[in-house]
């Protein structure tokens, strides 16, 4: 099992290495403080990192949806997705138009069918 320096081993990479290997958007979720973004950054280190927490990440994707998937890197983590569910119908586009494996690592700390703006499972 995988071991990131001095962090505890975490089960799931094998699980997420396997899905981004095989699935063009994979989602980790989980309660807040758990390891996930830490799991993100660690899995893939090469791998573009935005967070969707306050700041101009969140701005950008909140005002201009479609431009801000658009202008994303070929493969890239989003922290924090359920802070602008907005993004998830843009990334199904995305998705649609591009399906190569493991282009979207999308973390959050919400169940994202439960919030009330989503529309797009992006099963």
């Amino acid at each position: 099992m995988p071991v990131f320096g001095d962090l505890l081993p975490r089960t799931l990479v094998a699980s997420i290495s396997d899905a981004l290997g095989g699935n063009p958007a994979v989602a980790l979720l989980g309660p807040r403080q758990s390891g996930k973004t830490t799991l993100a950054r660690k899995l893939e280190p090469e791998r573009r990192f935005f967070s969707l927490d306050l700041g101009n990440n969140y701005s950008t994707a909140r005002d201009d949806p479609s431009g801000f998937v658009r202008n994303l890197p070929d493969r890239v983590t989003l922290g924090e997705i359920q802070r602008v569910p907005e993004l998830l119908p843009e990334i199904k586009l995305a998705v649609d138009a591009d399906d190569r494996p493991g282009r979207f690592l999308l973390t959050g700390s919400a169940n994202l069918l439960l919030l009330p703006k989503v529309t797009e499972s992006l099963a």
